[in-house]
């Protein structure tokens, strides 16, 4: 198997783990906690279940980023960043930089301390906030993975 392809299987696959990875936190995680009685409980099932899953989020990222940007090279694709029929090649980027900065920088700097105050005094509020948020990143990915999976093999929206 050429490298080429075998970074494309790669990249599918983390893709695979990671959006639905999201989707499973966003349809079926945050629903079940939010209808748990006590706060305790609703903070502790999600951050045992969500840390397990940020180190599955990290490493699928961390992989959709490697084999996608050596995809781009290997294709000398630059170029599409300018060809606004290419728009999900802005989306795929736009998308692994929202989630890395999540996931690298302000989770673990930043979301994880707030979270937990704004959890403690107000689980309610906060676990919708964060459904909400988990919904439109989800929505995001769902919308430019379709873009990709069509714009790959040669169908454009726009013409």
């Amino acid at each position: 198997m050429e490298y080429f392809t075998l970074a494309r299987v790669i990249h599918i696959i983390a893709v695979i783990l990671w959006i639905g990875g999201v989707s499973m936190v966003t349809t079926v995680l945050i629903p079940a906690i939010k209808k748990m009685k006590s706060k305790e409980e609703q903070i502790g099932t999600f951050e045992r279940i969500e840390g397990k899953f940020a180190i599955q989020a990290k490493v699928t990222t961390l992989l959709t980023g490697i084999t996608g940007f050596y995809m781009l090279y290997e294709l000398n694709a630059w170029n599409r960043y300018f060809d606004y029929r290419f728009w999900w090649i802005h989306a795929m980027t736009l998308v692994w930089i929202i989630f890395s900065l999540i996931l690298y920088v302000f989770e673990p700097l930043v979301l994880h301390k707030v979270f937990k105050k704004y959890a403690v005094e107000n689980p309610v509020k906060t676990f919708e906030i964060m459904h909400r948020l988990h919904w439109v990143l989800l929505i995001i990915s769902l919308i430019t993975t379709a873009g990709a999976v069509a714009g790959s093999h040669g169908w454009f929206w726009i013409k």
